[in-house]
């Protein structure tokens, strides 16, 4: 018998690999046409052709089949006899609802009044971002200004960090505390999670109002309600104070220096002299190690203002703010929990 042929290399040329990258953009955008027209709810109820959803997606036939035929070599949809088309696993992931909220993020990533991409060489020269270029004004006042994107955000984030807050929570032992406030919580995912798994402690989710206004559905959703304080307010003009803990869950990396620095200020003020800052960040690792982090690092700078950081910077930071670095605590998430105390 004869031997088998050796595998031929899979490495691409590094002009091919560069053009694939830059040419990434084209797959975001075909899937989030697909969220954005609803068409993974179309097809929920079985396989359908283009010339059958034109009508009822308000859509060009001829065009929307090859958008689908698009996604079914991408592995979204899968063709049928006579061009009909039905969801794959990954489809189904798209559906309006479905776990993990995947179409929520499609749609809030892709969308071009959310997104300051479009401006990252302005950002790049400047420092600026790339978000307040195009809009006129900062990210997150920009969403205080529109509630339904506000809320996209908010469902966007659950469905990104869907396996971080288990994870935290599991990783760092809670149930020492009494009193939990979640700093900027949003709808209170993580701290949800930190409270189902930990049976001891109350919490306080802190964030502004049109924030936490969608937090009571989610909170009833994960059974701790009951153990939860909704405290509307904003933490550049203060923190609930008293609490054994305070959890910073990716928010310092939304903030310049100099603002990371009033919010560490008011936890300070506010926290016990033996409670513990818990800092939710993806600390990057140096040289030229892959991680998400470094990716999000970017994003920061186009569309908050904010950046990731090592653990030195951290320490920085901290020790800046009056606080002294005890531990990183690994997760099985990307995320690291940064423990400080009052220094």
């Amino acid at each position: 018998m004869a031997d088998p042929k050796p595998a031929t290399s899979q490495v691409l040329p590094p002009h091919i690999q560069l053009i694939q990258m830059g040419r990434a953009h084209i797959v975001s955008r075909a899937v989030y046409a697909a969220a954005k027209l609803g068409l993974a709810d179309q097809l929920a109820s079985g396989p359908k052709n283009a010339i059958e959803l034109a009508g009822p997606m308000n859509v060009h036939g001829p065009s929307l089949h090859r958008l689908m035929r698009t996604l079914a070599s991408l592995g979204i949809l899968t063709e049928r006899p006579e061009q009909r088309f039905a969801l794959t696993g990954l489809g189904e992931a798209l559906k309006t609802g479905a776990p993990g909220s995947a179409r929520s993020s499609v749609i809030f990533s892709g969308s071009p009044s959310l997104s300051g991409w479009d401006n990252v060489v302005y950002s790049v020269q400047t420092g600026k971002t790339g978000f307040e270029k195009a809009q006129g004004l900062a990210f997150f006042d920009y969403l205080a200004q529109h509630p339904e994107d506000a809320s996209l955000f908010s469902e966007m984030m659950v469905g990104l960090n869907d396996q971080e807050p288990p994870a935290v929570a599991a990783a760092y032992d809670f149930s020492i505390f009494q009193a939990i406030v979640d700093v900027g919580g949003a709808t209170g995912n993580m701290l949800a999670a930190v409270l189902s798994r930990h049976a001891g402690p109350r919490g306080i989710l802190f964030d502004r109002p049109h924030v936490v206004k969608d937090a009571p559905a989610l909170l009833d959703t994960k059974g701790v309600s009951d153990r939860v304080t909704i405290q509307p307010g904003n933490f550049f003009e203060g923190v609930p104070d008293g609490a054994d803990a305070y959890i910073l869950s990716h928010i310092l990396h939304d903030w310049d220096e100099d603002q990371c620095l009033t919010i560490l200020g008011h936890i300070r003020k506010a926290m016990k002299p033996a409670g513990r800052l818990l800092i939710v960040e993806m600390v990057l690792p140096s040289g030229d190690a892959p991680h998400p982090g470094k990716i999000l690092d970017l994003t920061m700078l186009v569309q908050t203002g904010g950046q990731e950081r090592t653990e030195s910077e951290y320490a920085s930071l901290l020790g800046m703010a009056g606080f002294g670095l005890t531990q990183v605590v690994p997760t099985s998430s990307a995320a690291n929990i940064v423990e400080a105390v009052l220094a």
